[in-house]
């Protein structure tokens, strides 16, 4: 089986989904009672894109087409598909081969592990690989986040997030939150989704955690969370600015690094 033909049952429920989450009003439409189906029909998709309902309906169905840059440009433009999802869609439809692997790193770099301790203790911080395992991380990260609670197999912060329940009460707005993450997540799964560990974990989440089976379902993309984050601690809540920073680009690992906002 080739690649292309393993990423197109996921590009076809991408597109189904982007399809029926638009109302016909945004772009311009009438919403007719007679409509059984929520969303866009097909050949209105297609009709938005400059491209025959046979090719586009074939591209929905998952058939082992090939298909411009400038189509895929267009059917961005239809579905309304922000920055990093337009990406997704190239990535799943392999017109634009991303530079890296896939494979990502599970060590550490000394020179990473001196900066992770010489951050100021009142910082929270951690390191996550392509898949999101925990490589690293600082004595508060471990407080709030009990990663050492659990074995290397366990500690990736996906799993963590939705299958510890501890993590619901210490992040606020876990709900928004955990969606937002998991948005994120997926652009690194469409980098590393073949990898049987992976397909292990996206398997065990789907099986045992509800809200990552309905989050999961929706398809979003979101580009990397930075921002506020809010954690509750010892009854108190306390506010952080939350960023991202990658020291591993052909690998995507990345420092989190949750900041104490000033009074």
């Amino acid at each position: 089986m080739t690649e292309r033909k393993r990423t197109r049952p996921e590009l076809a429920d991408f597109l189904r989904t982007k399809r029926q989450s638009i109302s016909p009003e945004t772009v311009g439409l009438p919403n007719t009672r007679r409509r059984r189906t929520p969303g866009l029909r097909r050949e209105e998709v297609a009709a938005l894109s400059g491209v025959g309902l046979t090719w586009y309906t074939w591209l929905e169905q998952g058939r082992d087409i090939g298909v411009s840059s400038q189509f895929l440009d267009s059917l961005a433009t239809a579905l309304r598909l922000n920055s990093a999802e337009r990406q997704h869609l190239y990535l799943l439809s392999h017109m634009r081969e991303p530079t890296e692997t896939g494979i990502t790193e599970h060590e550490v770099p000394e020179t990473i592990l001196r900066i992770l301790s010489d951050f100021p203790q009142e910082y929270l911080c951690y390191v996550l690989n392509l898949h999101w395992d925990v490589l690293a991380y600082n004595q508060k990260a471990d407080a709030y986040f009990h990663f050492s609670d659990f074995s290397v197999e366990n500690r990736n912060y996906l799993y963590l997030l939705f299958m510890d329940p501890r993590y619901k009460t210490r992040i606020d707005d876990w709900e928004n939150i955990a969606e937002r993450l998991l948005a994120s997540f997926r652009r690194d799964h469409a980098r590393t989704k073949n990898d049987p560990n992976i397909r292990k974990l996206i398997a065990t989440l789907n099986c045992s955690s509800p809200e990552f089976k309905r989050m999961w379902e929706k398809h979003e993309i979101y580009p990397p969370c930075d921002g506020v984050r809010i954690l509750n601690f010892e009854n108190r809540k306390e506010h952080y600015d939350y960023t991202s920073l990658a020291f591993d680009l052909e690998k995507y690992n990345r420092i989190l690094v949750y900041i104490p906002k000033k009074a």
